[in-house]
């Protein structure tokens, strides 16, 4: 479920004091239901490298034609990515949080960890149009009974005038082929390893 930017931007995260200049773009709740200490699992997850990250045949053409363009237009160059055209956000961290876990990078996608607190793991990638931020978070369930799940944010910093028109490009993309599909994924996912390890 898509929630409004203040279920992120209210919260006492660390990425603010980090990435206070990158804007942010979408928030949404994942079904995954747990405990207060089950962020690592969700973690885990992400890094397995296993499933499908968008589980459509719509979500899975987008990413291909944005490979495609990419690798046409020149986009998704090395020297345009982390430590490239920007320097990686680990340089902006405190010494709390880079002498503590940096969380496992993303196989399969080109995200590098940051950091991971308990409640918090935030993941960036970037290239010639965007530096962009997933931040993965464990909140409690707003019901009170005791409960919690993740919540994903999206953070971008555009770069310039073609990230600007990029990420208004594909806007009705990711809310229609993309993200509906991976959440379900990431619920499904989810669901398989809690009953595959028993848990409740």
């Amino acid at each position: 479920m898509r929630l409004p930017m203040t279920a992120h931007t209210d919260r006492p995260w660390r990425i603010h004091e980090i990435a206070g200049d990158f804007h942010v773009e979408d928030v949404w709740e994942l079904p995954t239901p747990g405990g207060p200490d089950d962020l690592e699992r969700l973690v885990h997850q992400f890094a397995s490298d296993e499933g499908d990250p968008v589980p459509s045949f719509l979500g899975r053409a987008l990413f291909a034609i944005r490979w495609k363009l990419g690798a046409l237009l020149g986009w998704d160059k090395p020297a345009d990515g982390v430590g490239g055209r920007v320097p990686t956000l680990r340089d902006r961290l405190p010494a709390d949080l880079r002498e503590g876990p940096r969380g496992p990078d993303l196989g399969s996608v080109p995200f590098t960890s940051v950091y991971q607190t308990r409640d918090e793991w935030a993941a960036e990638t970037a290239n010639r149009t965007v530096h962009g931020v997933m931040h993965i978070s464990w909140v409690p369930d707003a019901d009170g009974a005791g409960g919690y799940h993740g919540q994903m944010a999206v953070l971008v910093k555009p770069n310039g005038l073609l990230g600007a028109v990029y990420m208004a490009g594909i806007k009705p993309f990711r809310y229609l082929g993309v993200y509906p599909a991976m959440i379900r994924g990431i619920g499904r996912e989810w669901e398989a390893r809690r009953a595959g390890s028993g848990a409740v």
